[in-house]
């Protein structure tokens, strides 16, 4: 039987308040991190996945007072990300109510931690996050970026997602730098790449606008699909999308 598709609402965080930009700049305040995971928690929403978009560049831990009360009040599956540098960081905030965690920039700088974590906690407790933008110097046209999308690496996104699946990431979280914020869509040529190269879930996030925008995704390739501002201005609900993936033939919860 095929597994069914998931939606997940993001909430980017930054000082204790979810906000939004666009390509990851002139971010703006769209509201209370707790509320708004609730409010999502009851439209539907498969899992929530909360990331601290400024931990890295800001030299700090996520905020784990924000994660445990966020934790309590919602009863479906958190995935937590920003700032994560070590396993004791994962086991930090799996004990604050984190169900998965997500790694980006600390995996980029020494690989080795994607094994640590796997090994001491499950794959399935691992997301690596990969923050893409297309580039003309990458075989696959695309590179991998950190800091929020700030700094670009010499590592081509197909390569670097092989390679961390191969240490024992058990997830992907694909956001196309490009179409973050945009609303024009997700970016289905990078989806189908990642799908191509890992035999992992992989989830497509940046650039939904419509629910129309939904179902290509999970069809070039995507087990789950993840959007912020559509949601938190209310231009589209969990059960809207869900509705545009039943349309399409997609299973859905």
């Amino acid at each position: 039987m095929a597994l069914a598709a998931r939606v997940i609402p993001c909430l980017d965080v930054a000082d204790g308040r979810v906000v939004k930009g666009v390509n990851f700049e002139n971010l703006r305040d769209m509201g209370d991190p707790v509320e708004l995971a609730r409010h999502y928690a009851e439209q539907g929403a498969d899992e929530i996945t909360f990331l601290d978009v400024t931990a890295t560049v800001d030299g700090r831990a996520t905020t784990h007072d924000v994660v445990r009360r966020t934790a309590e009040e919602v009863f479906v599956p958190l995935t937590v990300g920003g700032g994560v540098r070590s396993a004791e960081d994962v086991a930090r905030l799996l004990g604050v109510g984190a169900d998965k965690v997500g790694v980006n920039s600390a995996a980029i700088a020494r690989p080795e931690l994607i094994g640590e974590i796997a090994d001491r906690f499950g794959a399935q407790v691992l997301v690596l996050s990969l923050d893409v933008k297309r580039s003309p110097v990458a075989a696959s046209g695309f590179i991998v970026t950190t800091h929020g999308g700030r700094t670009e690496t010499a590592l081509d996104a197909r390569d670097w997602a092989r390679e961390a699946v191969e240490r024992g990431a058990g997830e992907l979280l694909v956001n196309s730098i490009d179409a973050d914020g945009t609303r024009d869509g997700f970016d289905l040529e990078l989806t189908a790449l990642m799908r191509e190269v890992a035999g992992v879930p992989v989830i497509a996030s940046g650039g939904a606008g419509r629910a129309a925008d939904f179902p290509p995704a999970i069809a070039a390739g995507a087990d789950a699909v993840l959007a912020a501002s559509v949601f938190h201005t209310g231009a589209l609900t969990v059960g809207d999308v869900k509705s545009a993936l039943r349309d399409a033939g997609v299973i859905v919860r």
